[in-house]
């Protein structure tokens, strides 16, 4: 008896032990399993980080320095977000590029992150999550805009959070999200006019294709009300400056943007936005989210976007808030079926992998500049010229400044060459430049006491409206042969303005 109890007791011992131990191994995996998501979006952000320093400022960059300097409610092309980020990070660090770009990588991980979230609203476990994430991470479009700062990486987050948030009050979550949704449309709004696109389509799909009972609370129109109230000091201030985005965003249809599309291009361009190995993916998600009663609004709302921005001449980044919820959508029954066998995750994680490295090649500054003209980045990156020989563009005008007087005013044909004299110029003693270009034109013209102009890249029939006396002072060669938006450009030094700059200056106004 004694015997038999001592082999009871020994036996429940080591039972516990055992049930104990593949307690703590599946603990121990699940912390693991939950994790992976994490450990994506880590590593994509690591990535970011590594190619912050490279290469040199985009065009925009510089623009939303300057007009950090000069905080106000709104610009012509813009509402304050994304300067007032500038502004905040130049106060820190004046001379850093990483820590000017700091808010977009963390603004392009949450992207990755909010996906993997998606995917779970949508009853897709870690594995979906994982998946998910690890697509979006490697798309083109993330990568790029979480390459530098930009109003498009803080729309792309703010998109991925309103859908997020409306896909927890689709599946009867706390209906007190509208609140935050309302928070996280009036922020959007105070960074890219655009984010009202997605929100009224999502509005109108579930209306139509329900669930309508969504729309059953109180929240919904505090909601409203928040965002409005957030967006009103923007509003005000164009309506008191005369709607100047709504003649911009004729203007950008019109093809005035570098990165303007046919409608053509529209189309063709979004099987690139994420990558053409992810199109039978994002294609399959909205399948998915079509065939799915609850879900359906989703897949309504990128037809409906697709449609208004081909119709109005959008830019083809336009729609690419959508696709992480078609991604994450496509995500939950793929990882199913792919649990089923070693050998598909390992292709389907070759596939991504792929998509990543190619995605990266392209829209990150991977490659030495010194090869860019013999690599397709290029013809496929209109921003990576655009951010190559800054330095060297102020240096040449620097040049050109030491031969003149001191009274000189210095007049560029864009924003982004004023936005560089004004980066680099210091060091030459060049003065802060003017621009009849977007906000810049807001700033003021040059000084009636200036005796010499420097223009920089205004043709000589445009130059003759204004002045009476200009010769050629050279062109502008970033030393690299890199065909961007400043190479060849001309610099002209006038005098003699044909009239008071109060009276030109309406003139030199452009929007684009």
């Amino acid at each position: 008896m004694a015997g038999n109890s001592a082999q009871r007791l020994v036996g429940g011992v080591c039972a516990r032990t055992r049930t104990h131990a593949a307690k703590v191994v599946a603990g121990h995996r699940a912390v693991w399993d939950s994790g992976r998501m994490y450990w994506v979006a880590g590593a994509f952000a690591a990535v970011l980080a590594a190619f912050a320093n490279r290469y040199g400022y985009h065009r925009d960059e510089l623009y939303f320095l300057a007009a950090g300097r000069r905080l106000e409610w709104g610009y012509a092309d813009q509402p304050p977000l994304t300067p007032l980020v500038a502004r905040v990070l130049s106060a820190i660090d004046a001379e850093s590029l990483v820590s000017l770009r700091v808010p977009a990588i963390a603004a392009a991980t949450l992207v990755v992150l909010c996906t993997g979230w998606m995917a779970r609203e949508l009853g897709g476990g870690r594995a979906a999550q994982a998946l998910a994430s690890g697509a979006v991470a490697s798309a083109a479009m993330v990568l790029g805009v979480g390459h530098m700062l930009s109003t498009a990486v803080f729309d792309l987050a703010a998109w991925a959070l309103v859908v997020l948030l409306v896909l927890k009050v689709v599946n009867d979550a706390d209906r007190r999200w509208w609140l935050v949704i309302g928070v996280v449309v009036g922020v959007g709004l105070q960074n890219k006019v655009l984010v009202i696109f997605p929100v009224l389509a999502l509005t109108i799909a579930l209306t139509l294709v329900g669930p309508r009972k969504v729309f059953s609370t109180r929240y919904f129109p505090a909601s409203v009300g928040i965002a409005g109230l957030i967006w009103l000091p923007y509003l005000a201030w164009q309506g008191g400056n005369g709607w100047p985005q709504w003649e911009l965003s004729r203007a950008i249809a019109g093809g005035s943007s570098g990165t303007s599309d046919s409608p053509i291009e529209f189309v063709v361009l979004q099987f690139g936005l994420m990558g053409p190995l992810l199109v039978p993916l994002w294609v399959f998600g909205l399948w998915r989210l079509w065939r799915a009663p609850r879900y359906r609004a989703f897949a309504v709302s990128y037809v409906l976007l697709f449609v208004v921005f081909l119709a109005t001449g959008g830019k083809a980044y336009y729609l690419g808030g959508m696709y992480p919820i078609l991604l994450a959508a496509a995500a939950v029954p793929v990882a199913e079926w792919l649990a089923r066998s070693r050998i598909r995750w390992v292709a389907m994680g070759s596939v991504v992998a792929v998509n990543a490295v190619g995605s990266a090649l392209l829209f990150l500054p991977v490659l030495p500049v010194s090869a860019l003209n013999d690599s397709p980045v290029l013809a496929v990156n209109y921003d990576a010229g655009e951010t190559v020989g800054w330095p060297e563009f102020v240096r040449q005008i620097g040049q050109v400044r030491s031969g003149l007087g001191p009274s000189i005013a210095i007049l560029t044909a864009n924003y982004g060459e004023a936005g560089a004299i004004e980066r680099f110029g210091a060091a030459h003693n060049l003065p802060t430049p003017h621009s009849g270009h977007n906000a810049y034109w807001w700033w003021g013209p040059p000084s009636d006491t200036a005796s010499e102009v420097i223009t920089v890249g205004i043709d000589t029939d445009r130059l003759t409206q204004f002045f009476a006396d200009c010769r050629p002072a050279g062109h502008i060669d970033n030393g690299l042969d890199i065909d961007n938006d400043e190479q060849g450009e001309p610099i002209h030094i006038c005098r003699s303005p044909r009239a008071p700059w109060s009276d030109l200056w309406p003139q030199a106004k452009h929007l684009g």
